[in-house]
């Protein structure tokens, strides 16, 4: 069955008449947006990356801050948004900025929970990158939270994870943190 006839059918089900005129296009124009917003499963690291990894004698710390991310919660099939900051320390190699971007889309456009989005955006970055150490903080709201159940509109969740030196070096991790803090 189509993806658009799912959605026909789910708002037939919440009491819609699907002849409506407002409604006519919504089945199809849902079933588009549900395609691009997890389009990252159609996507792989290696074509994301596509060979942007350069030669670099830089060993100091490359943050990109304030990514935005759009996901949609596993759980409930609702948005989350928020920004990732992520960091590394280089060794020897060094990606193209955009790609850390890209990257963090591939995985926001899946159906996801916040932590394993974080830890996989760390992860893949490592790989790719084969850094000292990677960083990434994720700050978001959760529309599962603020729509229904609880109805918490101002919460925020951050999740974070820290590998290699940003993990094992105190001082590492603290400036990556006071750095994604400025405004």
């Amino acid at each position: 069955m189509k993806t658009s006839e799912l959605y026909k059918q789910l708002i037939a089900n919440a009491g819609e008449d699907t002849k409506r005129d407002g409604l006519i296009k919504t089945p199809e124009r849902a079933a588009k947006a549900f395609d691009f917003l997890t389009q990252g499963y159609e996507q792989s690291l290696e074509e994301i990356v596509n060979d942007a990894i350069f030669d670099s004698e830089n060993d100091e710390m490359v943050i990109v801050k304030d990514i935005e991310i759009y996901s949609m919660c596993e759980h409930h099939l609702l948005p989350f948004v928020g920004k990732a900051h992520v960091a590394y320390l280089p060794q020897g190699k060094v990606i193209g900025l955009s790609k850390i971007a890209r990257i963090t889309d591939m995985y926001a456009r899946r159906l996801q929970i916040q932590e394993q989005m974080t830890k996989q955006i760390a992860d893949a970055i490592m790989e790719v990158t084969n850094a000292a150490g990677v960083g990434v903080v994720i700050e978001a709201q959760h529309f599962c939270m603020m729509m229904r159940g609880v109805q918490k509109q101002n919460s925020w969740t951050i999740s974070s994870m820290m590998l290699g030196s940003f993990r094992e070096n105190h001082r590492t991790r603290q400036e990556f943190l006071h750095l994604i803090d400025k405004k």
